[in-house]
Protein backbone atom coordinates (compact mmCIF):
# COMPACT_ATOMS: atom_id res chain seq x y z
CA UNK A 1 0.00 0.00 0.00
CA UNK A 2 1.92 2.95 1.38
CA UNK A 3 5.28 1.42 2.09
CA UNK A 4 7.32 1.56 -1.33
CA UNK A 5 5.73 5.63 -0.77
CA UNK A 6 6.87 6.13 2.14
CA UNK A 7 10.57 4.94 1.85
CA UNK A 8 10.53 6.59 -1.41
CA UNK A 9 9.78 10.38 0.69
CA UNK A 10 12.28 9.06 3.23
CA UNK A 11 15.24 9.21 0.62
CA UNK A 12 14.08 12.10 -0.48
CA UNK A 13 14.15 13.69 3.27
CA UNK A 14 17.18 12.20 4.00
CA UNK A 15 18.98 13.93 1.03
CA UNK A 16 17.69 16.99 2.42
CA UNK A 17 19.20 16.35 5.50
CA UNK A 18 22.50 15.60 4.42
CA UNK A 19 22.19 19.24 2.04
CA UNK A 20 21.54 20.72 6.16
CA UNK A 21 24.90 18.83 7.44
CA UNK A 22 26.89 19.62 4.39
CA UNK A 23 25.99 23.41 4.89
CA UNK A 24 26.77 23.34 8.15
CA UNK A 25 30.08 22.13 8.15
CA UNK A 26 30.53 24.44 5.24
CA UNK A 27 29.46 27.74 7.00
CA UNK A 28 30.44 26.39 10.22
CA UNK A 29 28.84 28.20 13.40
CA UNK A 30 27.61 31.31 11.22
CA UNK A 31 24.42 31.92 13.21
CA UNK A 32 21.73 30.84 10.24
CA UNK A 33 22.77 27.72 10.63
CA UNK A 34 21.88 27.11 14.48
CA UNK A 35 20.28 23.88 15.01
CA UNK A 36 21.16 22.49 11.24
CA UNK A 37 21.84 18.99 13.23
CA UNK A 38 18.19 19.54 14.71
CA UNK A 39 17.21 19.82 11.43
CA UNK A 40 18.29 17.51 10.07
CA UNK A 41 16.89 14.99 13.14
CA UNK A 42 13.77 16.81 11.87
CA UNK A 43 13.45 16.10 8.71
CA UNK A 44 14.52 12.26 9.04
CA UNK A 45 11.95 10.42 10.54
CA UNK A 46 13.55 7.51 10.97
CA UNK A 47 17.92 6.73 11.52
CA UNK A 48 19.12 5.21 8.25
CA UNK A 49 21.10 3.44 11.35
CA UNK A 50 19.83 2.21 14.33
CA UNK A 51 21.47 4.11 16.82
CA UNK A 52 23.96 2.15 19.47
CA UNK A 53 23.99 1.92 22.71
CA UNK A 54 27.49 3.23 23.31
CA UNK A 55 27.17 2.50 26.91
CA UNK A 56 31.33 2.39 27.70
CA UNK A 57 31.14 2.85 31.38
CA UNK A 58 28.61 3.27 34.61
CA UNK A 59 29.19 5.55 37.38
CA UNK A 60 29.37 3.74 41.05
CA UNK A 61 30.37 6.08 43.76
CA UNK A 62 32.44 8.78 42.74
CA UNK A 63 34.13 5.93 40.22
CA UNK A 64 33.72 5.12 36.43
CA UNK A 65 33.38 1.50 35.83
CA UNK A 66 34.17 0.00 32.85
CA UNK A 67 31.11 -1.52 30.53
CA UNK A 68 31.66 -4.10 28.09
CA UNK A 69 28.78 -5.04 25.62
CA UNK A 70 28.49 -8.51 24.02
CA UNK A 71 25.48 -10.63 22.33
CA UNK A 72 24.34 -13.65 24.86
CA UNK A 73 22.29 -15.21 22.36
CA UNK A 74 20.08 -14.70 19.19
CA UNK A 75 17.38 -15.36 17.20
CA UNK A 76 16.63 -14.03 13.69
CA UNK A 77 13.84 -11.83 15.34
CA UNK A 78 15.78 -10.90 18.56
CA UNK A 79 19.38 -10.13 19.88
CA UNK A 80 19.96 -10.64 23.87
CA UNK A 81 22.54 -8.21 24.48
CA UNK A 82 24.56 -8.39 27.81
CA UNK A 83 25.74 -5.28 29.48
CA UNK A 84 28.69 -6.49 31.77
CA UNK A 85 30.73 -4.30 34.27
CA UNK A 86 34.33 -4.91 35.12
CA UNK A 87 33.56 -6.09 38.67
CA UNK A 88 37.04 -5.83 39.86
CA UNK A 89 37.01 -1.72 39.38
CA UNK A 90 33.64 -1.78 41.53
CA UNK A 91 34.72 -0.17 44.52
CA UNK A 92 34.90 -2.54 47.41
CA UNK A 93 32.52 -0.42 49.57
CA UNK A 94 29.81 -0.97 46.85
CA UNK A 95 30.57 -4.78 46.04
CA UNK A 96 27.40 -6.30 47.41
CA UNK A 97 26.43 -9.32 45.68
CA UNK A 98 25.70 -8.16 42.22
CA UNK A 99 22.24 -8.94 40.61
CA UNK A 100 21.61 -10.52 37.04
CA UNK A 101 19.19 -8.42 35.09
CA UNK A 102 17.10 -8.79 32.11
CA UNK A 103 15.08 -6.05 31.04
CA UNK A 104 12.37 -7.18 28.42
CA UNK A 105 11.98 -4.28 26.17
CA UNK A 106 8.39 -4.16 24.42
CA UNK A 107 8.27 -4.60 20.62
CA UNK A 108 6.04 -1.68 19.83
CA UNK A 109 7.47 -0.26 17.24
CA UNK A 110 10.66 1.37 18.52
CA UNK A 111 14.22 -0.40 18.85
CA UNK A 112 15.17 -0.85 22.13
CA UNK A 113 17.41 1.70 22.34
CA UNK A 114 15.14 3.73 23.13
CA UNK A 115 16.03 1.79 27.07
CA UNK A 116 19.51 3.47 27.15
CA UNK A 117 19.17 5.60 30.01
CA UNK A 118 16.91 1.80 31.94
CA UNK A 119 20.08 -0.04 30.64
CA UNK A 120 22.36 2.87 32.18
CA UNK A 121 20.41 2.85 35.87
CA UNK A 122 20.42 -0.46 36.56
CA UNK A 123 24.35 -1.40 35.88
CA UNK A 124 24.73 0.79 39.00
CA UNK A 125 23.09 -2.79 40.51
CA UNK A 126 24.72 -5.66 38.72
CA UNK A 127 25.03 -7.21 35.00
CA UNK A 128 21.95 -6.34 32.65
CA UNK A 129 20.69 -8.27 29.69
CA UNK A 130 18.68 -6.68 27.13
CA UNK A 131 15.80 -8.31 24.71
CA UNK A 132 16.98 -6.11 21.61
CA UNK A 133 14.26 -6.68 18.66
CA UNK A 134 15.53 -7.07 15.39
CA UNK A 135 13.40 -4.78 12.52
CA UNK A 136 11.16 -7.56 10.99
CA UNK A 137 12.04 -5.36 7.09
CA UNK A 138 15.42 -7.44 7.54
CA UNK A 139 14.33 -10.76 8.28
CA UNK A 140 14.03 -12.90 5.18
CA UNK A 141 10.89 -15.11 4.50
CA UNK A 142 12.55 -17.88 5.21
CA UNK A 143 13.09 -17.11 8.95
CA UNK A 144 9.31 -17.85 9.03
CA UNK A 145 6.49 -16.21 10.87
CA UNK A 146 6.93 -14.07 14.72
CA UNK A 147 3.90 -14.22 16.73
CA UNK A 148 3.24 -13.30 20.10
CA UNK A 149 3.37 -16.96 21.26
CA UNK A 150 6.96 -16.79 19.49
CA UNK A 151 7.91 -14.02 21.69
CA UNK A 152 6.84 -15.60 24.80
CA UNK A 153 8.47 -18.72 23.74
CA UNK A 154 11.90 -16.25 23.09
CA UNK A 155 11.58 -15.30 26.56
CA UNK A 156 11.82 -18.56 28.18
CA UNK A 157 14.25 -19.55 26.26
CA UNK A 158 16.08 -16.59 27.23
CA UNK A 159 15.76 -17.28 31.13
CA UNK A 160 16.86 -20.81 30.68
CA UNK A 161 19.97 -19.23 29.22
CA UNK A 162 21.24 -16.84 31.02
CA UNK A 163 20.23 -19.31 34.82
CA UNK A 164 16.66 -17.73 35.74
CA UNK A 165 17.04 -18.72 39.40
CA UNK A 166 19.06 -15.89 39.88
CA UNK A 167 17.99 -13.06 37.93
CA UNK A 168 15.38 -9.83 37.97
CA UNK A 169 13.38 -9.80 34.94
CA UNK A 170 12.00 -6.08 34.24
CA UNK A 171 9.69 -6.27 31.49
CA UNK A 172 8.06 -2.83 30.14
CA UNK A 173 5.40 -1.93 28.28
CA UNK A 174 3.94 -4.73 25.81
CA UNK A 175 6.95 -7.01 27.18
CA UNK A 176 4.12 -7.38 30.19
CA UNK A 177 2.11 -9.78 29.31
CA UNK A 178 4.53 -12.01 27.30
CA UNK A 179 7.11 -11.86 30.01
CA UNK A 180 4.41 -12.44 32.30
CA UNK A 181 3.49 -15.83 30.47
CA UNK A 182 6.77 -17.10 30.46
CA UNK A 183 7.61 -17.09 33.77
CA UNK A 184 4.20 -18.87 34.40
CA UNK A 185 5.06 -21.51 32.14
CA UNK A 186 8.49 -21.84 33.73
CA UNK A 187 6.58 -22.31 36.94
CA UNK A 188 4.32 -24.45 35.69
CA UNK A 189 6.77 -27.46 35.10
CA UNK A 190 8.70 -26.64 38.30
CA UNK A 191 11.15 -24.26 37.57
CA UNK A 192 11.94 -21.25 39.73
CA UNK A 193 11.16 -18.96 36.68
CA UNK A 194 13.51 -15.73 38.19
CA UNK A 195 14.30 -14.00 41.68
CA UNK A 196 12.11 -11.23 40.72
CA UNK A 197 9.28 -10.19 38.00
CA UNK A 198 9.25 -6.34 37.64
CA UNK A 199 6.28 -5.04 35.12
CA UNK A 200 6.38 -1.63 34.09
CA UNK A 201 3.43 0.05 32.71
CA UNK A 202 2.10 -2.86 30.76
CA UNK A 203 -1.88 -4.17 29.21
CA UNK A 204 -2.16 -7.36 31.59
CA UNK A 205 -5.54 -6.77 31.58
CA UNK A 206 -7.00 -4.13 29.19
CA UNK A 207 -10.88 -4.30 30.50
CA UNK A 208 -9.97 -1.69 33.13
CA UNK A 209 -9.80 2.11 32.36
CA UNK A 210 -8.76 1.91 28.74
CA UNK A 211 -6.79 4.65 27.08
CA UNK A 212 -7.70 5.48 23.61
CA UNK A 213 -5.32 3.83 22.10
CA UNK A 214 -6.16 1.33 23.71
CA UNK A 215 -10.54 2.24 23.09
CA UNK A 216 -9.66 2.06 19.72
CA UNK A 217 -7.87 -1.32 19.21
CA UNK A 218 -10.95 -2.65 21.03
CA UNK A 219 -13.36 -0.84 18.66
CA UNK A 220 -11.98 -2.22 15.46
CA UNK A 221 -11.87 -5.90 14.29
CA UNK A 222 -8.70 -7.62 13.97
CA UNK A 223 -9.74 -7.61 10.66
CA UNK A 224 -10.22 -3.97 10.06
CA UNK A 225 -6.64 -3.77 11.08
CA UNK A 226 -5.56 -6.60 8.54
CA UNK A 227 -6.93 -4.92 6.03
CA UNK A 228 -6.00 -1.12 6.63
CA UNK A 229 -2.37 -1.21 8.57
CA UNK A 230 -0.70 -4.01 7.03
CA UNK A 231 1.88 -3.56 4.35
CA UNK A 232 4.56 -5.45 2.48
CA UNK A 233 8.29 -4.76 3.01
CA UNK A 234 9.43 -3.35 -0.69
CA UNK A 235 13.01 -4.57 -2.01
CA UNK A 236 15.96 -3.99 -1.38
CA UNK A 237 15.16 -5.20 2.62
CA UNK A 238 16.12 -8.23 3.66
CA UNK A 239 12.40 -9.25 4.63
CA UNK A 240 11.32 -7.85 0.98
CA UNK A 241 8.03 -9.66 0.93
CA UNK A 242 7.23 -10.08 4.72
CA UNK A 243 3.81 -8.93 5.67
CA UNK A 244 4.40 -6.14 8.39
CA UNK A 245 3.06 -3.57 11.09
CA UNK A 246 5.17 -1.00 9.14
CA UNK A 247 7.31 1.29 12.15
CA UNK A 248 5.84 4.70 11.14
CA UNK A 249 2.47 4.19 11.27
CA UNK A 250 2.57 3.43 15.49
CA UNK A 251 5.32 5.85 15.92
CA UNK A 252 2.66 8.46 14.34
CA UNK A 253 0.24 7.04 16.88
CA UNK A 254 2.27 7.40 19.63
CA UNK A 255 2.60 11.01 18.68
CA UNK A 256 -1.18 11.35 18.31
CA UNK A 257 -1.50 9.98 21.74
CA UNK A 258 1.06 11.29 23.36
CA UNK A 259 2.84 14.49 21.74
CA UNK A 260 4.60 15.79 25.23
CA UNK A 261 7.36 13.49 24.73
CA UNK A 262 8.64 14.82 21.34
CA UNK A 263 7.75 18.37 22.79
CA UNK A 264 9.91 17.96 25.62
CA UNK A 265 12.83 16.32 23.98
CA UNK A 266 12.79 19.47 21.61
CA UNK A 267 12.65 21.89 24.51
CA UNK A 268 15.37 20.20 26.29
CA UNK A 269 17.80 20.94 22.48
CA UNK A 270 16.84 24.19 22.38
CA UNK A 271 17.01 25.10 25.86
CA UNK A 272 20.93 23.47 25.42
CA UNK A 273 21.75 25.69 22.73
CA UNK A 274 20.67 28.71 24.45
CA UNK A 275 22.80 27.82 26.93
CA UNK A 276 25.47 26.67 24.62
CA UNK A 277 25.74 23.30 26.24
CA UNK A 278 27.43 20.99 24.25
CA UNK A 279 27.50 18.05 26.17
CA UNK A 280 23.25 19.05 26.38
CA UNK A 281 23.14 18.88 22.65
CA UNK A 282 24.77 15.86 22.16
CA UNK A 283 22.47 14.16 24.61
CA UNK A 284 19.36 15.28 22.95
CA UNK A 285 20.11 14.89 19.57
CA UNK A 286 21.36 11.24 20.82
CA UNK A 287 17.77 11.19 22.85
CA UNK A 288 15.92 12.49 19.59
CA UNK A 289 17.74 9.60 17.75
CA UNK A 290 16.54 6.76 19.86
CA UNK A 291 12.47 7.93 20.14
CA UNK A 292 12.85 8.11 15.72
CA UNK A 293 14.64 4.47 15.57
CA UNK A 294 10.85 2.83 14.67
CA UNK A 295 11.14 -0.45 13.32
CA UNK A 296 8.29 -2.61 11.31
CA UNK A 297 6.46 -5.54 13.43
CA UNK A 298 6.10 -9.20 12.23
CA UNK A 299 1.91 -8.95 10.85
CA UNK A 300 1.33 -12.34 12.36
CA UNK A 301 2.90 -10.67 16.18
CA UNK A 302 0.80 -7.51 15.33
CA UNK A 303 -2.32 -8.69 15.42
CA UNK A 304 -2.10 -11.64 17.65
CA UNK A 305 -1.66 -8.97 20.09
CA UNK A 306 -4.60 -7.10 19.22
CA UNK A 307 -6.48 -10.39 19.41
CA UNK A 308 -4.66 -12.13 22.68
CA UNK A 309 -4.63 -8.88 24.84
CA UNK A 310 -6.59 -6.42 23.34
CA UNK A 311 -9.96 -8.23 22.31
CA UNK A 312 -10.32 -11.39 24.70
CA UNK A 313 -8.13 -10.35 26.94
CA UNK A 314 -6.92 -13.76 27.46
CA UNK A 315 -4.49 -13.17 30.21
CA UNK A 316 -6.57 -11.49 32.88
CA UNK A 317 -9.21 -14.18 31.97
CA UNK A 318 -6.94 -17.25 31.89
CA UNK A 319 -7.75 -18.52 28.55
CA UNK A 320 -4.39 -18.03 27.09
CA UNK A 321 -2.39 -21.08 26.04
CA UNK A 322 1.23 -21.03 24.14
CA UNK A 323 2.64 -24.23 22.53
CA UNK A 324 -0.35 -26.27 24.07
CA UNK A 325 0.34 -25.11 27.71
CA UNK A 326 -1.89 -23.36 30.07
CA UNK A 327 -0.58 -19.88 31.01
CA UNK A 328 -1.24 -19.81 34.54
CA UNK A 329 0.10 -17.17 36.37
CA UNK A 330 -1.50 -18.37 39.64
CA UNK A 331 1.54 -21.24 39.72
CA UNK A 332 4.24 -18.42 40.48
CA UNK A 333 4.82 -18.35 44.24
CA UNK A 334 8.71 -18.35 45.05
CA UNK A 335 9.40 -15.20 43.20
CA UNK A 336 8.95 -11.46 44.46
CA UNK A 337 6.48 -9.61 41.81
CA UNK A 338 6.30 -5.39 41.96
CA UNK A 339 3.98 -3.33 39.44
CA UNK A 340 4.69 0.05 38.58
CA UNK A 341 2.09 2.53 37.40
CA UNK A 342 1.88 6.03 36.52
CA UNK A 343 -0.84 8.33 37.29
CA UNK A 344 -0.66 10.37 33.93
CA UNK A 345 0.15 7.05 31.94
CA UNK A 346 -2.32 7.99 28.62
CA UNK A 347 -1.20 4.81 27.29
CA UNK A 348 -1.48 2.27 29.50
CA UNK A 349 -4.97 2.75 31.91
CA UNK A 350 -5.08 2.46 35.62
CA UNK A 351 -4.78 -0.64 37.18
CA UNK A 352 -4.07 -2.73 34.47
CA UNK A 353 -0.51 -3.34 35.42
CA UNK A 354 -1.12 -3.58 39.15
CA UNK A 355 -3.66 -6.45 37.69
CA UNK A 356 -0.93 -8.72 37.71
CA UNK A 357 -1.15 -8.78 41.22
CA UNK A 358 -4.36 -10.52 41.77
CA UNK A 359 -3.23 -12.99 38.82
CA UNK A 360 -0.68 -14.05 40.43
CA UNK A 361 -2.53 -15.14 43.55
CA UNK A 362 0.47 -18.09 44.73
CA UNK A 363 2.67 -14.98 46.05
CA UNK A 364 3.13 -14.58 49.61
CA UNK A 365 2.01 -10.85 50.46
CA UNK A 366 5.63 -10.38 51.84
CA UNK A 367 6.95 -10.57 48.46
CA UNK A 368 5.02 -8.17 46.68
CA UNK A 369 4.64 -4.38 45.95
CA UNK A 370 2.63 -1.85 44.03
CA UNK A 371 4.02 1.05 43.14
CA UNK A 372 1.51 4.21 41.89
CA UNK A 373 3.76 7.16 40.38
CA UNK A 374 2.56 10.47 41.13
CA UNK A 375 2.63 12.84 38.20
CA UNK A 376 4.53 9.92 35.79
CA UNK A 377 3.71 9.66 32.17
CA UNK A 378 3.93 6.36 30.42
CA UNK A 379 7.56 7.46 29.31
CA UNK A 380 8.54 8.25 32.71
CA UNK A 381 8.32 5.13 33.78
CA UNK A 382 11.73 4.02 32.59
CA UNK A 383 13.30 7.48 31.63
CA UNK A 384 13.60 10.97 33.53
CA UNK A 385 13.59 12.18 36.86
CA UNK A 386 11.07 9.90 38.05
CA UNK A 387 12.63 6.65 36.93
CA UNK A 388 16.09 7.95 37.96
CA UNK A 389 14.98 9.53 41.63
CA UNK A 390 11.82 7.30 42.76
CA UNK A 391 11.48 4.27 40.46
CA UNK A 392 14.37 3.11 40.55
CA UNK A 393 15.64 3.54 43.72
CA UNK A 394 12.27 2.01 45.07
CA UNK A 395 12.67 -1.09 42.90
CA UNK A 396 16.16 -1.64 43.83
CA UNK A 397 15.31 -1.85 47.46
CA UNK A 398 12.39 -4.44 47.14
CA UNK A 399 14.92 -6.42 45.50
CA UNK A 400 17.08 -6.27 48.44
CA UNK A 401 14.55 -7.32 50.86
CA UNK A 402 12.81 -9.46 48.93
Amino acid sequence: MWYAWVEAQRNLIRTAGAWAAFGAGAWGSWPALLGSDWLSTLLQPQPAEVPPFGIESVTIGSRAIPVAERIADSTPFCVLRHFAREVDSVPRTRRRKPLDILICAPLAGHHAVMLRETVEALLQDGDVYLTDWVDARDVPLSAGAFGLDDNVLLVERFLRKIGSERIHVVAVCQATAPTLAALALLASVGDVPAASLTLMGGPIDTRLNPTGLARFAQSHSVEWFRRTLIDTVPPPYAGAGRRVYPGYYQQAAIAAAYPRHKWQLEADYWSSQAAADAEGIARSLRQMGEYAAVLDMDEHYFLDTLQVIFHEQQLARGTWKVDGREVRPQALSSIALCTVEGTHDTITGAQQTHAAQALCSGIADSKRLGLTIADCDHYGLFTGPRWRNEIHPAVTRFWQKA
